[in-house]
């Protein structure tokens, strides 16, 4: 009997056999050895079928319900009622279906890390598994005592961390701030001291980060076609979401700091021979495609796999130019979708838009107004949307045609095509997940037109995730390599 936990029995106490039901809320409290001091932010409670203590993130297409709250100067030991009037997704508390769940709850103390659930400083409470029914459970009492602690990158002979404070991003926030990389060597670089080495940089997508160095070194990443590079992956995320290595006025000079203070201090540290390649998928696709297009003379050429949108004419079915457009209804009224499966759509843009709301940061689609939006008077990127009707800001609009890759390409075309030359190659599948094909589709028609010789390319029957297999990664293998022969011959 030991087992029970002393928050189930709390909460079993709360609704004892004989004892009038009342309605389901939590009492959160925060413990000063977890945060010395007042705390401002977002609370969250979670209820999950899986026990992960911390709870991270949300699942996109099965979304667990959960309650958030905004306080202020809330203090250690003070209690706290997050209950039906709070904010509450996907549907309110009242809705909830009895059950059993994992309940925890965490204050986003957010300190710089993607996750406003799992990012590392976050306090939380310990899971426990409660039965809760929303009509009767009455009062459940949670401790937030536990801190979000970071991963540790475990180091290899042919495995690196290369973590540097980039001054141009520490003075834009007014805080230290770093960049980083996980750096895949070959087995020849130990043994020849004075060999130097062509570089790639990956970019992953949409959550991940430099641990995929990882995988790459599992994978023989630096082994291209018998030409032997240093693999690096980077690490692309922030505190409001992936910042894409774009400089924005919300993330700030992130490309710059790559390409100027990284790179530099990464290829003298591991003898990089000065020719450097980008790679990607999803938003590691489009990141790889912008900083191929923003910096022609740094990277000899971009391999860019399901790219993020890259014509805003086609913003995952949204031509956001349009007069009078709204993300959450087609031209028929109808839910528009953000994802689908077989032709069967699988996500919708309003209850995508209402998830991210809860979430408040760290957001796929917020994440894009974070690059490519002004930033607002409150300090926070402006909308592209309208939160409650879902209808587009025009003059926002037009400030995204900064980061629209067609349209950059065309407008600059002039200076930039004699530049990218060999360089460009995007592969994206004709069926992508998440509607990104008809945007890559406006491109091949637009580079088309310029008579430029970039490579953009639609897989039949492929998706966002089948689209990279084998057969492809070696192509992208031969092509790299290809590329660096020319270069060479060419005393590039």
């Amino acid at each position: 009997m030991r087992s029970l936990s002393f928050v189930a029995l709390l909460a079993f106490a709360h609704h004892a056999p004989g004892a009038d039901p009342k309605p389901l809320e939590f009492k959160l409290t925060f413990d000063k050895s977890a945060c010395d001091g007042p705390f401002t932010g977002r609370v969250y409670v979670t209820l999950r079928a899986n026990p992960a203590s911390p709870p991270v993130g949300m699942n996109w297409f099965k979304p667990e319900p959960g309650l958030a709250k905004d306080v202020k100067g809330w203090k250690p030991g003070e209690p706290l009622v997050l209950d039906a009037k709070v904010v509450a997704y996907p549907a309110p508390l009242a809705d909830l279906k009895p059950g059993k769940y994992y309940v925890s709850a965490v204050m986003d103390r957010d300190l710089g890390g993607i996750d406003f659930l799992g990012s590392p400083g976050n306090v939380y409470a310990k899971t426990v598994q409660l039965d809760l029914d929303p009509k009767a459970s009455g009062t459940v009492e949670l401790k937030l005592d536990q801190v979000v602690k970071g991963r540790e990158f475990k180091e290899t002979d042919t495995v690196k961390l290369v973590e540097i404070e980039s001054k141009l991003l520490s003075k834009f926030h007014g805080k230290p701030m770093s960049l980083r990389g996980g750096v895949v060597l070959p087995p020849s670089f130990a043994k020849e001291p004075n060999r130097k080495y062509p570089v790639v940089y990956e970019v992953p997508g949409f959550g991940g980060n430099h641990f995929g160095a990882l995988g790459a070194a599992a994978r023989k990443a630096w082994d291209v076609n018998g030409t032997e590079m240093i693999w690096v992956v980077l690490d692309p995320n922030c505190r409001l979401g992936h910042h894409v290595f774009a400089d924005s006025a919300n993330n700030g000079p992130v490309g710059r700091a790559l390409v100027e203070e990284l790179i530099p201090h990464l290829e003298k540290t591991y003898r990089g021979v000065g020719t450097r390649f980008a790679t990607g998928h999803s938003s590691g696709g489009w990141s790889s495609l912008w900083l191929q297009v923003a910096y022609p003379d740094t990277f000899a050429g971009c391999w860019s796999t399901a790219p993020d949108p890259v014509d805003f004419r086609d913003f995952q079915l949204v031509d956001v130019y349009a007069k009078g457009v709204n993300v959450f209804t087609d031209a028929d009224g109808k839910p528009r979708p953000l994802a689908h499966t077989n032709g069967k759509p699988m996500l919708f843009f309003k209850p995508f838009s209402d998830m991210e709301e809860y979430m408040t940061r760290g957001g796929q689609l917020g994440s894009f107004e974070a690059v490519f939006s002004p930033g607002g008077a409150d300090g926070r990127p402006l909308h592209l949307w309208d939160r409650t009707t879902g209808a587009v800001d025009p003059k926002v609009a037009r400030a995204w045609e900064n980061y629209d890759v067609r349209l950059v390409l065309e407008r600059n075309w002039k200076t930039l095509g004699p530049k990218l030359g060999g360089k460009i190659h995007v592969y994206m599948g004709d069926e992508d997940t998440f509607y990104l094909d008809g945007a890559t589709r406006l491109l091949k028609q637009s580079l088309a037109a310029l008579k430029s010789d970039a490579v953009v390319e639609l897989f039949p029957k492929r998706n966002h995730g089948n689209l990279v297999d084998a057969a492809l990664r070696k192509r992208m293998n031969e092509e790299m390599a290809a590329a660096y022969r020319k270069g060479e011959r060419a005393g590039r």
